[in-house]
This record gives structure tokens, sequence and C-alpha cells, in this order.
């Protein structure tokens, strides 16, 4: 009987020992120790990808999108459409899920992409209307935007919603646009393009892309100068 509780007991002993060192190695000094590293190697990354505008507030994270739109009239109608504020640079259209009202215009409560068919005729009007809009919103009294020029990008959601980046083709064909109404030369946006495009990853992976909310922080410190 008393093999029994002093066995009983040193296995008790034995377990609290080993639960108290795994606690200290795995609970404590494991993710202090990887905290640590990605603040030395990875700070950018480990902080959230900020981004910062001139006077060094945070204004959001390169890896999610955000909208540009005008204030809606009337803030407590859920059905009025926004507007987009067509002095920014405009991110491709966030459908989310669709039916899912709380994952729409970027979200962050959900992610995911509309899942309608290619024949939906759903998604084909969500299309056609955001072509039209591209083409309005674009052509200004020296330059037309033409239908054949309208990238995938700019009509299309992505996968998640939240796709903080453009095509260059998208970018590009808003520079007339954003010339006018903030009263630049077109060549300075076209500029600023360029300087924000970034190549394919490793030379031949993905698309050239623009981050739209680097570009937008980039147009509103040189609209400020």
């Amino acid at each position: 009987m008393n093999n029994s509780v002093g066995n009983t007991a040193r296995l008790l002993g034995a377990g609290l020992r080993a639960l108290l060192v795994l606690t200290i190695v795995c609970g404590v000094i494991y993710p202090l120790a990887v905290t640590g590293i990605a603040q030395v190697a990875f700070n950018d990354k480990a902080n959230g990808s900020e981004i910062k505008d001139k006077s060094g507030q945070v204004v959001g994270s390169s890896l999610i999108g955000q909208t540009y739109n005008l204030p809606k009239q009337n803030p407590d109608d859920p059905e009025e459409a926004a507007k987009p504020d067509l002095k920014w640079f405009q991110p491709r259209p966030s459908n989310g899920l669709g039916t899912n009202s709380v994952n729409t215009q970027y979200s962050l409560i959900l992610s995911g992409a509309t899942n309608k068919a290619a024949d939906n005729p759903d998604l084909i009007k969500l299309v056609t209307d955001a072509k039209a809009a591209v083409i309005a919103d674009n052509s200004t009294a020296t330059y037309t935007v033409k239908p054949e020029d309208v990238p995938a990008d700019a009509v299309t959601s992505s996968g998640s919603g939240l796709d903080p980046n453009i095509s260059s083709a998208y970018a590009k064909i808003q520079t007339h646009r954003i010339a006018e109404q903030n009263n630049l030369d077109v060549t300075q946006v076209d500029k600023l393009v360029a300087d924000h495009t970034t190549g394919r990853t490793l030379g031949f992976m993905g698309e050239p892309r623009v981050n739209v909310l680097e570009l937008n922080t980039a147009l509103k410190a040189l609209t400020k100068s």
C-alpha cells in the first residue's frame, strides 16, 4: 500500500515537473524567441505590414485593400450605394460573398469570393455595370477609355475580396482622371504609378501590380507638397 502511494506521488511529482518545464519552454521561452527573431529579421511583416503617411501616421496595411468613397448622403440607409471619390485611385471591386452583406466593400469580418459561375446573371450584371462605370469615371475631355482597354481586375473582385493590389493596366487608365481631379500633370501621375509598380515575383511569377493604398498615400503627399 505504501509502495503504491509512493509510486503515485513520484509519478505526480514527475508530471508536475514536466508540466512546469514544458510550460516555461513552450509557453514562455519559445514564443519570446520567435517574437524576437521576427522583430529583428522581419520587423515590418511581424507588425502587420503597416503603411504610414508622410507624418508617420499608420494609414493601413499593405496586405488589405481599402475603399475610397465619398460620404453617403444618408449614412443610415444600408441600400444607398457608396459612390467612389474620383480624386483617388480606385481598387478592384469587392463583391465578397455576394449575398452576405457583412462581407462587402472590404469589410474585414469575413473574406471570400462570390462563388458565382461565369454564366450567372447576377455576376454578368455586376461585371457589365462595373465596366460601364470604369469607362464613364475614367474618360476625360482629353482621354477616352475604350471597352477593350478595361482589364479584368477592374470589373471583378479577387478570391478573398480584400486584394490590396490592382494591375498596372488598371492603374494607368486612371491616371488622366487623377491628374484632372487633382490639378496635376499626367506625366506626374504616370511617374507616380511607375514608381509604385511591383514587377513579377522572382521575375516570372504573377503579373506587375500596384498597391492602391501605397499609391494613394504617395498621391496625398504629392498633392500636399
